[in-house]
């Protein structure tokens, strides 16, 4: 099940991807630089074409994907045994010396 939500994912990141990348650039970040101004940001008529509906579908199905996965792949971590890390960080060992301490000497 997880496999086939992951390669899902992966198709619909794929496909969101060429979605944005055949948008044409309006030349100003959320429509402001535009003749209409802001009376017609986000209203019916400019947003309501093919690309940008098909890119808030895409986006909101991606968004649905990662959330299953992370539901299904909760505390399914290799190597992980339900602890918190923190609960019993690692001991770290001395730093061992190969060579004798020298005592140093005074004439």
């Amino acid at each position: 099940m997880t496999t086939l939500l992951l390669i899902l994912t992966v198709l619909v990141a794929l496909a969101l991807i060429g979605v944005i990348l055949i948008q044409r650039s309006e030349g100003g970040g959320l429509g402001v630089g535009s003749s209409q101004g802001l009376g017609s940001f986000m209203s019916g008529r400019g947003t309501a074409t093919l690309l940008t509906r098909s890119t808030a579908v895409l986006a909101a199905i991606f968004m649905v994907l990662c959330l299953c996965l992370a539901v299904l792949n909760r505390g399914a971590s290799s190597g992980n045994t339900g602890r918190d890390i923190l609960a019993h960080p690692p001991v770290s060992q001395p730093a061992s010396s190969t060579a004798p301490a020298q005592t140093p000497q005074h004439p």
